[in-house]
């Protein structure tokens, strides 16, 4: 076939992640799909569920593989007469009076119907690499369907984790609100018996009122973050209550992350394999147009029957005509047009390598910032357990000292800002665990498998479609199709190009 075969671009793999000599992170791969049971969180799991059978961006991307599907149909069948009619015609002529030779009777009918096929060879392989670059287009589809995949399964893990933190966040405030209240009490019976000036007063109630706004502004976070989840969820917002089941704890991570090597991106990333797939169609366009330079042969023939009623004839009893034979077209005088054409689809290939080898570079950075929020954020968190627990003693004795009248209340001013202060903390670090996991998890593209061994799209789409248009097997899942969804046809196979046409 006329053109180049399409050839894997280098990218430049480590041998291990920056992280993996820390006992968080194994080398082994992650085996189980729906990693985000990792978590041991069943509502998260109940979410992740309905937002597959659910969501509307994912139904999008399922219809646009059925769409690429069909366009590879459009390819295959370019391998057989581009051109087949049936034709038939009536006429009712009058000839002129005034012509030189006299007719009988100048008013006659005329009739024709037959068959006429047309069929270019596929001498130079433009069809099979046309073939090649839509099957190449249908796997970039299926591609791009797992990646939205895995972007909405880490959504709504992300979304999930975020409501829990806010949630323990305002946990810790209304702790904290219950704690300042009562500090407020002993500043106002301390002023009451006149041990202490009203400033003790006026610094309580501001604390415990800047305590109080956060609770709002937490709200409106949670709200907003419920908001993003109910459209994950393919779902009007709402409160979610009946599907979070109330308040709940923030998911606990596991104590190690296994990542693999660097080297399992080329498989399990489904942006990196619709990159590569861009690229092997794009391969296959500069044969489309490298074929235009060559003379094309055709087949081309007709049959049928002709008859009149000039004369003693009559439409019944016609006559066999049939035209049949070979022909060529060569662009000789416009190669200028043809070979810059070449160069835009080779200059389009260089720019997809390219993109493949940034988005190999990007999915790297992906997972070490992962990587580095798991390992780091469980540090963290550890530190600010201590910290929480030290914060509290302090508070504690800060009030007992206040009663006694051996300190001021500016000391329990400040305790109560640190301990407030290291409960937040600690609660973002907790959900920065989780958070890590994900985002590692997702990186390496985890959670494609959902979708294998059902449909793309739902039943009442599929019902809506097929109403409009007959679709034949293309709405069962797979479509009964090659190619394969996972992996390249063998450079130079065109076995399994040549298949018969989809009626």
């Amino acid at each position: 076939m006329i053109g180049p075969d399409y050839k894997q671009p280098a990218v430049d793999l480590p041998d291990r992640w920056k992280e993996s000599g820390q006992p968080a992170v194994q080398a082994a791969q992650m085996q189980r799909a729906d990693w985000w049971a990792a978590l041991n969180d069943p509502t998260l799991s109940r979410l992740v569920d309905i937002a597959f059978r659910q969501n509307l961006s994912l139904q999008a991307a399922g219809v646009r593989v059925l769409q690429s599907r069909a366009q590879l149909g459009i390819a295959i069948g370019d391998f057989y007469p581009q051109q087949q009619q049936a034709t038939a015609s009536l006429y009712r002529s009058r000839m002129s009076t005034s012509a030189p030779y006299q007719v009988v009777n100048p008013n006659y009918w005329s009739a024709n119907y037959g068959l006429q096929a047309g069929w270019e060879l596929d001498v130079w392989g433009k069809i099979r690499r046309g073939v090649e670059a839509a099957g190449n287009a249908y796997l970039s589809s299926v591609a791009a369907y797992d990646d939205v995949l895995v972007t909405l399964v880490g959504d709504v893990a992300s979304v999930y984790v975020q409501i829990r933190t806010l949630e323990a966040r305002t946990r810790i405030a209304n702790d904290n609100i219950v704690r300042q209240t009562q500090a407020l009490g002993i500043a106002r019976a301390r002023f009451e018996g006149g041990v202490v000036t009203k400033r003790d007063v006026y610094q309580a109630e501001y604390a415990l009122a800047t305590t109080q706004s956060s609770i709002p502004e937490l709200a409106i976070e949670r709200g907003k973050a419920v908001d993003a989840l109910c459209v994950l969820l393919g779902m009007p917002p709402s409160s979610l209550d009946s599907l979070l089941g109330g308040v709940s704890a923030i998911p606990s991570a596991p104590e190690s992350l296994m990542v693999g090597i660097p080297a399992d991106l080329l498989r399990r990333r489904p942006d990196v394999r619709q990159a590569e797939l861009n690229a092997a169609a794009q391969s296959a366009q500069i044969g489309v147009a490298k074929a235009a330079l060559l003379p094309s042969f055709t087949l081309s023939g007709s049959i049928g029957i002709q008859s009149s009623t000039v004369g003693q004839s009559s439409l019944g009893a016609g006559s066999l005509i049939y035209t049949a034979g070979p022909g060529f077209q060569w662009n000789i005088l416009n190669y200028g047009q043809i070979t810059n054409n070449v160069r835009v689809q080779d200059a389009r290939l260089q720019e997809q390598l390219i993109n493949y080898q940034n988005t190999v570079l990007s999915a790297q950075k992906e997972v070490e910032d992962g990587i580095l929020q798991f390992t780091q954020s469980r540090i963290q968190a550890e530190f600010l357990q201590k910290s929480l627990t030290a914060a509290t003693g302090s508070l504690r004795i800060a009030l007992l000292q206040y009663q006694e009248g051996t300190a001021d209340f500016t000391t329990v001013l400040t305790a109560e800002e640190n301990l407030l202060k290291a409960g937040n903390s600690l609660a973002v670090a907790q959900g920065n665990i989780p958070l890590g996991l994900i985002q590692t998890y997702r990186a390496m593209g985890g959670g494609w498998e959902l979708w294998q061994g059902q449909d793309r799209v739902t039943q009442k789409v599929k019902d809506e479609m097929a109403e409009r248009t007959d679709w034949g097997t293309l709405l069962k899942p797979e479509g009964g199709a090659w190619p394969p969804v996972r992996g390249l046809p063998a450079p130079g196979d065109v076995t399994p190009l040549i298949r018969p046409p989809e009626w």
